[in-house]
């Protein structure tokens, strides 16, 4: 069953259903109707982090004076707004921006992923495109997410507008993921090349991605606070759309607006580790010897406002807020939730069976100690910095047998190991089913839900994919097995196949991206 998302300037809500409690055989809802529920709440919580409601919270103006209030600061406007941005994100961020402060936009040049003005076009979403003779330049580039000379061009345009701004002048830069591969500015005489070949170079000897992002600021005009030294000393004020664990604002798009901590030495030190210091191209050495020079030391970017107006944790506070309107008693797991989907997949399993076993009425299966002393175990190994495990397990012990949604968001890893049509949420949708699959849970519903809140599971059509325990019993009635599936890495084509792709999630473009939601619903019967 496909989900349609109907995206409005101001935050979309579908309508919620309550639970119903009592009556004679009146049993909470039927096991489509809790999948019903659940793709609601995913719905809504993408609307939650919609580039429109978003930008709404984060500017607000007062027509007659003109001054534009960004959290605590005040700014005046008088037709000296430029507006810059880079970004899946970013053309429906620069819409509501042209919506809000049109009338005091003198000039913008936005960098966006190639083809996304026909695909929001198609799908009917004229809210996030600019309006005809818009004063905002718009550059399509960065196919399949790698820089290229369309986005080499893009970036030169936002370094040029920059350049130019005065004292008077305020900049208003909107950054979202996958920013980094829409903003390349080599610094000269590296080309974009040479840098491109250095940074595969270190992630094919297993550099982090924390220290790619050092070497790429090193060699970039922009990146590592470069386009805050180009701005000066126009002031800044930079939205940030966040789809990094933590929000750290010098990881996301490589902190244009953010100066970089690290110097050469640090760069060095990397480049010897990975034994690549002898190999570098001519240019990278001059470049990084030019750096160690500087007179001017360290830059600091004290003329800029940094604000994150859209994370994982704002989605996942929506989704809370939404499913205690439906009934459940509601618990944020983590806004962290990362590592392989394989131990994901196998702390949601010993998660749904001890929280089910403490839903069970007296005289029932009882909770197993040793599965939670695993779940614990399970919990220290994925080393997930805000962990509510504790708070959750109180919860359900003192949810008096009531129904519970335990939610959290991320982005887990897939070691591929098969060519099959995979996204990761539905990796770990399926790897979920098989181990609530592996022994019954007593007399309580579980669904489980995973889905990418910007509509695209990985090269699929699809956002994620929700599942329940009977699922790998009914696959194999239909002739589907679901570790054949796994073990090639095909997870979208078994749901595609499972009961007609009844288990699929469709939302189309949302036109956001704030990583993956999860969704543990158990509701005793």
């Amino acid at each position: 069953m496909a989900v349609a998302l109907q995206v409005l300037p101001r935050l979309a809500r579908a309508p919620l259903r309550p639970l119903l409690w009592g009556g004679p055989g009146a049993r909470l809802a039927s096991g489509m109707a809790l999948a019903e529920q659940a793709r609601m709440l995913f719905e809504n919580t993408i609307g939650a982090v919609l580039p429109g409601p978003m930008m709404h919270r984060a500017l607000s103006l007062d027509p007659s004076s003109g001054q534009l209030k960004v959290r605590d600061r005040s700014f005046q406007l008088r037709q000296n707004l430029y507006l810059v941005g880079f970004g899946k994100a970013v053309l429906g961020m620069a819409a509501a921006a042209e919506e809000l402060l049109g009338q005091h936009l003198v000039q913008g040049v936005i960098s966006v992923p190639k083809g996304i003005r026909a695909a929001v076009e198609c799908s009917g979403k004229q809210e996030m495109l600019l309006k005809p003779h818009s004063r905002v330049q718009v550059f399509e580039g960065a196919e399949d997410n790698l820089p290229d000379r369309d986005s080499l061009r893009a970036a030169l345009a936002i370094r040029q507008l920059a350049e130019e701004l005065t004292a008077d002048d305020l900049l208003l830069v909107l950054i979202s993921g996958g920013g980094s591969a829409l903003l390349p500015a080599p610094i000269p005489p590296v080309t974009l090349e040479e840098k491109q070949t250095l940074t595969k170079l270190l992630a094919a000897r297993g550099a982090t991605i924390q220290e790619l992002n050092t070497i790429r600021k090193a060699l970039s005009q922009l990146k590592g606070g470069g386009l805050a030294r180009a701005a000066y000393p126009a002031q800044v004020v930079s939205l940030i759309l966040s789809d990094v664990v933590g929000d750290p604002v010098e990881v996301i798009a490589s902190g244009p607006t953010v100066a970089s901590v690290h110097n050469v030495q640090d760069c060095l030190h990397i480049l010897n580790r990975y034994g690549l210091r002898a190999a570098l191209p001519r240019s990278v050495k001059t470049v990084l010897a030019r750096a160690d020079s500087d007179p001017h030391g360290p830059h600091t970017c004290g003329h800029v406002l940094n604000v994150i107006i859209g994370s994982n944790a704002l989605a996942l506070a929506e989704a809370r807020r939404q499913a205690e309107a439906l009934g459940y008693r509601a618990v944020v797991l983590s806004a962290a939730m990362q590592g392989d989907v394989k131990s994901v997949a196998t702390f949601y399993g010993l998660l749904a069976r001890v929280a089910g076993a403490h839903l069970t009425p007296p005289g029932g299966a009882g909770v197993s100690v040793e599965e939670e002393e695993q779940l614990h175990e399970q919990a220290a190994a994925l080393q997930l910095p805000d962990l509510q495990l504790k708070e959750a397990l109180e919860v359900v012990v003192k949810g008096a047998r009531g129904p519970i949604c335990l939610l959290a968001g991320g982005e887990p890893t897939v070691q591929l190991q098969g060519s099959g049509s995979n996204g990761r949420n539905q990796e770990l949708a399926l790897r979920v089913a098989a181990e609530l699959g592996q022994r019954p849970l007593g007399p309580v519903d579980v669904l489980f839900l995973s889905g990418g809140t910007d509509g695209r599971d990985g090269p699929t059509e699809a956002a994620g994919a929700w599942v329940m325990p009977e699922l790998a019993s009914q696959a194999t009635a239909e002739g589907l097995d679901v570790a054949t599936f796994l073990a090639h890495n095909d997870t979208h084509t078994f749901f595609h196949r499972f009961q007609g792709g009844a288990h699929l999630l469709y939302t189309g473009l949302t036109g956001t991206n704030v990583m993956d939601v999860h969704f543990l619903f158990l509701r005793p019967r």
